[in-house]
């Protein structure tokens, strides 16, 4: 794999600054064309261990490309290998395979490691080094095994120790027939192939208990002599050995009691084991003790990774694939029985070999004159040791390269030249192993080339997605751009996606995108195109599909498919039935858009399907043809048949019966069919029919077909175009045999409720199906692909069984088998299930954000692993939330949003952020358990977007000519904000705008005093904030310049006269007389018409009074607005009509006021006013009292 790597041409003095600026400028993967000069890269070699098969040669790989083709040499333990010295070797053309012919020579003469060396004139690559070794299965040493006489009860180890070989061999324990030997909880095998026995008895007593060795690459097995084992009571012990010993009682103590665990295996309270990352870790303990112990495993520093691990030999071996440096720790063992418990602890550490933790080093092409980073990131426990070859020399030996610069596990190129090709070699080694790779540096100066066949013309169909090729090389790498039509400009985004591999994307492909398209391919030395051809195509879909048909017997029958399609494709019709080819038969026609069938068969009936098949699509469709007797021509008809009668039964067997009858009278209408029904008083109430068989009205006889265990009465019913007659009477009962099942359950399945739980469900079988009394199911079950015994249930009423302490989301082997008193249903189908899922262990990995723009960030994570899933993997959720905004004004946010994203997704969109802002989040897988924890939190920052409009605009210091406005910051920033602006002009009083002012202000500002403004003018104001991504959305006021100034001056001064007070005070007093005169004739009964007086005057603010009825005109509708009762005027000379909150109904307790008949308000003043005045104090008492002459003067005032 080649990797570009751009950069600048300047000098980088700093090597932390070198690598990121290279790291900075990786580039997509490219192929160097195998015309242009290249140094040798292996493409193929055999593994590091190559273990001779001794049936065939030894066949050694090597294979390598390059520009010139590379040659080979060989070494063998590190001199070289000449192949002139070894007629029986010979390398194969145009190639570095060595093959050696072992048939004239003994394989062993060629063990040793090889090494592959591929060179041409711009470097030299090598292969790993391959040790070829002869496998050995060498004989069991010879010995004589003494019987072994043992008592009952106590434990017993059987020696295996088979013999070395290599690679070691498979170990198991068998008899003389070469049947295994029967294992279990008490019996069985540890790792190195010793058989435990935690305590023996009788039935362990045996001559042939034989330890096998297989070799699987020799094809050989070894066998250990056979082993004699006897197990004795204590008497028969004594019996035995008096014979040689003189009568002597040998073992006069008591037989072997009942103990607590001990462990056989290890013997040791701790012990400690050592495993490579990426192995298999086995432990085991074996124990005796009586009874039988159980063992359990536990981590105790943790849990037991359940997706890694399984239990062997009866739980006695723990086994944990695929170690990593989380699994070292302590475990413990435990073995247990009634009588107590005993613990051993197994220290784990866990070392690696060197392992790449980013990949290998990928070869470099340079330009003269670029730079670039050759990296060989790798790790392992002890550090490994990292050392550089150039063209297979170590570097330090190397010729001198002023480009090249070595630091510790990264060589830096800077301003490369023509002629510094070469191939570099990473060796990564520590005790436990090495890694081996070749990267080149290839320097290389040409043009831009498309790889992309030219004028290629692409098909799609309409709405699918369209991948358009530009695969290119050059150096320096080229850059893509693509064109449709012309080259007027850049192609849309929203429907054009260009890869970083230059493939052109149309997601969505619609007709407009279809035509010419061209990809440039551009760098420093040239400009090459390259032109390719979008065609779009419609849809293939059937217009009318085939249409449900019941045709009689001998007639004909036509199926239509019309289909439209894309005229430039050419299409293809094809009929089939019952989804195969139609039967070879001149009576089925097929025509461009129909299938036609003539003298219709029974054998015709079926599903016939149409499918229209383009080179891009197809559709199809679908319809079933009945096929029926044809129908004689009716007779006349004139009422229902009478029911059969005289129903007897013949040919009595186990499983069948011969029913016959006599019809009954059709009353002139020919009975169709006759349907026999039966009735089971076994199984089901008195009265409760079953439709068993129909046969023609023709026949008088049917032979039925019975089942097991059931109580029969026949009854036959006689149908004819009329309807149907009234049953038969029934017939004599017939008692059938019970028998076992016939079948078995339908609809296994399995699934789990928790995550240690398998339900195996099933639907039970029917009364009828049962067959005979006591119907129970057999349920057995066993995990896919392990090959052990078939665990089995009994389960009795029930449709389900609940299997508990299962693996989480293991796939099981489920069978169901139907079982009565008289024996068991067929061997049943294998269903597949799965336990119980858990929630998943593992979170998504290489999680990062992406920021689109101001308001919308995508997230990219590595999916879980599916065995870390544990279950079905429903989607992803992405937890994220608004940390705070990056503007020191805007509040803090901390509230956690959630998007999910169902499916196997990598990557999703978070759309509605906030700008300016820091966001954290998290990813999380979730299945039908629940989620899974969440990756580590990281964070990513929202760039600038436009402002929020200002929260408020107001007025204030309104003069002549001028006006003050006063404005706060908005309350999203969204940024760093650079100013106001400011838009104003004036409006008439028909709402036509003047000329509009403008003024740019500072992003400090909040406020701005406007001058030269017209007085008494309404002026409309429109203010926005801007950042440096633009202006955000306005606010609007509206205000209103004051009066000429000389009006108000001179309303003043008028006031502050002498003679004007006095006047206005003669005016007040003159007020109150009359007020008093209008009260002495309201007492008197007069009438007030307030409703006539309002229609007579239209000025709201000021009426003159009235003196021929004594009513002040000042009295409106809306009498809430005078400056009556205390009112204030204020100090300009001019009154609100909203400044006060006083009304006529305040003078008469709210609206306890009423009207006369002609409409007149009566009690405004009455004694009413006085009872208020004794709840609302001082203040009410000021309320109710009469106008007075200094606030009529003021309302004077106000009017002048």
């Amino acid at each position: 794999m080649m990797e570009r790597r751009r950069m600048g041409e300047t000098d980088l003095p700093l090597l932390p600054l070198v690598v990121a600026v290279l790291l900075g400028h990786l580039a997509a993967a490219l192929e160097v064309p195998l015309d242009l000069p290249q140094p040798p890269t292996i493409t193929q070699q055999s593994p590091k261990d190559y273990i001779i098969d001794p049936r065939e040669n030894i066949v050694i790989h090597c294979e390598a490309k390059g520009k010139p083709h590379p040659s080979f040499s060989w070494t063998r333990n590190g001199t070289h290998f000449d192949l002139d010295q070894h007629p029986n070797v010979h390398m194969r053309a145009h190639s570095g395979t060595l093959v050696v012919d072992i048939s004239k020579e003994r394989a062993e003469h060629y063990e040793g490691a090889y090494q592959c060396t591929a060179r041409n004139k711009h470097g030299t690559a090598v292969s790993n080094n391959i040790v070829v070794r002869q496998p050995r299965s060498p004989l069991w040493s010879k010995e004589k095994i003494k019987p072994i006489v043992i008592q009952e009860g106590v434990s017993l180890v059987l020696p295996c120790r088979p013999p070395a070989g290599f690679p070691p061999p498979i170990v198991f324990w068998m008899d003389n027939n070469f049947q295994r030997l029967p294992q279990s909880n008490r019996v069985s095998q540890s790792l190195n192939g010793d058989l435990y026995f935690s305590n023996v008895l009788r039935e362990d007593s045996r001559n042939d208990y034989i330890c096998y060795a297989r070799f699987p690459h020799t094809q050989t097995i070894q066998q250990k002599q056979p082993i004699t084992v006897k197990v004795l009571n204590l008497d028969a012990i004594n019996d035995t050995m008096e014979a040689f010993y003189n009568d002597t009682d040998l073992f006069s103590e008591e037989p072997a009691d009942e103990r607590k665990p001990t462990f056989l295996l290890p013997l040791e309270a701790t012990s400690s084991k050592m495993v490579l990352r990426g192995q298999v870790l086995e432990m085991e303990c074996f124990a005796e003790g009586l009874p039988t112990p159980e063992i359990s495993w536990a981590k105790m520093s943790g849990e037991l990774p359940d997706a890694r691990i399984s239990f062997l030999h009866h739980r006695k071996v723990l086994r944990i694939v695929n170690v990593s440096e989380a699994d070292a720790g302590d475990y413990r063992c435990t073995a247990r029985n009634q009588l107590g418990s005993v613990h051993h602890t197994i220290r784990i550490t866990v070392k690696a070999a060197p392992y790449w933790i980013s990949g290998a080093p990928r070869n470099l092409v340079l330009a003269p004159g670029e730079n670039g980073v050759v990296m060989c990131r790798a790790s392992g426990t002890p550090k490994p040791n990292i050392q550089w070859a150039m063209n297979a020399v170590p570097i330090e030996n190397a010729p001198k390269d002023p480009s090249r610069k070595v630091e510790d596990d990264t060589i830096i190129f800077t301003d490369v030249q023509m002629g510094s090709s070469a191939v570099y070699q990473c060796n990564v080694s520590n005790q436990h192993g090495y890694l081996l790779a070749n990267a080149f540096v290839n320097v290389l100066s040409e043009p831009p080339r498309v790889l992309t066949p030219a004028n290629a013309v692409y098909q799609v169909i309409m709405n699918k997605r369209a991948l358009l090729e530009c695969t290119s090389f050059g150096s320096p790498i080229p850059k893509i751009t693509w064109f449709k039509d012309s080259r007027s400009g850049a192609l849309d985004a929203e429907t054009y996606e260009e890869h970083d591999n230059g493939t052109l994307e149309i997601r969505m492909a619609q007709p407009r995108n279809s035509g010419k398209y061209t990809c440039v391919a551009r760098n420093s030395l040239g400009i090459y195109e390259n032109h390719v051809y979008l065609e779009v195509k419609e849809p293939t879909r059937i217009l009318k599909q085939p249409e449900y048909r019941m045709v009689q017997r001998g007639k004909s029958v036509v199926f239509e498919c019309k289909v439209k399609h894309d005229p430039s494709l050419v299409p293809a019709m094809t009929w089939l039935k019952d989804d195969g080819e139609l039967p070879d038969d001149e009576r089925f026609v097929v025509d461009a858009d129909s299938l036609t069938i003539a003298d219709v068969m029974e054998s015709d009936a079926g599903v016939y399907t149409c499918i229209m098949n383009t080179t891009l699509d197809h559709d199809s469709a679908s319809a079933e043809l009945t096929v029926v007797e044809a129908t004689p021509t009716p007779s006349v008809v004139n009422e229902r048949p009478e029911p059969p009668s005289d129903l007897e039964l013949t040919d009595h067997k186990k499983r069948s019966v011969q029913l016959t009858w006599i019809p009954g009278d059709d009353h002139n209408s020919p009975i169709e069919k006759f349907l026999i029904q039966y009735e089971d008083s076994l199984h089901h109430r008195r009265g409760h029919w079953h439709n068993l068989t129909e046969v023609p009205g023709s026949k008088t006889t049917a032979h039925l077909k019975l089942s097991p265990y059931v109580h029969y009465t026949f009854r036959v019913v006689a149908v004819n175009s009329l309807g149907t007659s009234d049953p038969s009477f029934p017939s004599k009962m017939y008692k059938t045999d019970p028998s076992a099942p016939d079948e078995n359950p339908t609809d296994v399945h399995g699934f789990g409720t928790e995550h240690d739980n398998l339900v195996i469900s099933w639907k039970p079988l029917s009364g009828l199906q049962a067959n005979g009394p006591g119907l129970h199911y057999r349920v057995m079950w066993r995990q896919k692909m392990m090959e052990t015994d078939w665990i089995t249930a009994t389960v009795a009423n029930k449709s389900k069984f609940v299997v508990s302490g299962t693996p989480t989301f293991v796939p099981y082997e489920l069978k169901v088998q139907a079982v009565n008193d008289f024996g068991a249903a067929p061997e049943p189908a294998v269903a597949l299930g799965l336990s119980g899922e858990d929630l998943p262990i593992a979170a998504p990995a290489s999680v990062q954000a992406y920021v689109l723009n101001s308001t919308l960030a995508e997230i990219h994570w590595d999916p879980v692993p599916p065995k870390l899933i544990r279950g079905y993997l429903k989607g992803y959720k992405v937890y994220y939330w608004r940390e705070r905004s990056l503007h020191k004004h805007n509040p803090h946010h901390a509230e956690k949003q959630i998007l999910t994203f169902s499916g196997n997704h990598s990557k999703g969109k978070l759309p509605g952020l906030h700008p300016f802002s820091v966001y954290s989040f998290n990813v999380r897988a979730y299945n039908g358990k629940g989620e899974g924890p969440p990756s580590h939190n990281q964070q990513f920052e929202t760039p600038e977007g436009v402002p929020g409009a200002p929260t408020s605009l107001t007025v204030t210091n309104s003069n002549l000519d001028s006006l003050s406005l006063e404005w706060n910051p908005p309350r999203d920033r969204n940024g760093l904000l650079t100013g106001y602006t400011l838009k104003y002009h004036p409006v008439n009083n028909s709402n036509e705008l003047g000329p509009k002012e403008e003024l740019a202000l500072a992003a400090n500002e909040t406020s701005v005093t406007l001058p030269n403004l017209k007085y008494s003018t309404r002026y409309k104001f429109y203010l926005n904030a801007k950042t440096r991504e633009g202006p955000g959305p306005v606010i609007t006021q509206e205000a209103i310049t004051i009066v000429d100034e000389a009006v108000a001056s001179r309303q003043v001064d008028i006031a502050t006269q002498g003679w004007f007070i006095g006047l206005m005070c003669a005016i007040a007093l003159l007020i109150l007389i009359l007020l008093i005169i209008c009260f002495i004739q309201r007492n008197k009964g007069g009438k007030y018409p307030v409703k006539e007086k309002e229609d007579a005057h239209t000025d709201p603010e000021f009426q003159p009074m009235k003196d021929e009825d004594c009513t002040f005109g000042e009295y409106s509708d809306n009498e809430d607005h005078k400056p009556l009762k205390g009112s204030r005027t204020p100090s300009s000379g001019t009154v609100k009509r909203d400044d006060s909150d006083d009304s006529l109904v305040d003078y008469g307790e709210g609206g306890d006021g009423q009207f006369n008949e002609d409409g007149s308000f009566i009690g405004q003043y009455s004694g009413k006013s006085a009872s208020r005045d004794t709840t609302t104090g001082a203040e009410g008492l000021e309320s109710s009292e009469a106008p007075s002459p200094i606030n009529a003067m003021n309302s004077l005032n106000s009017f002048v």
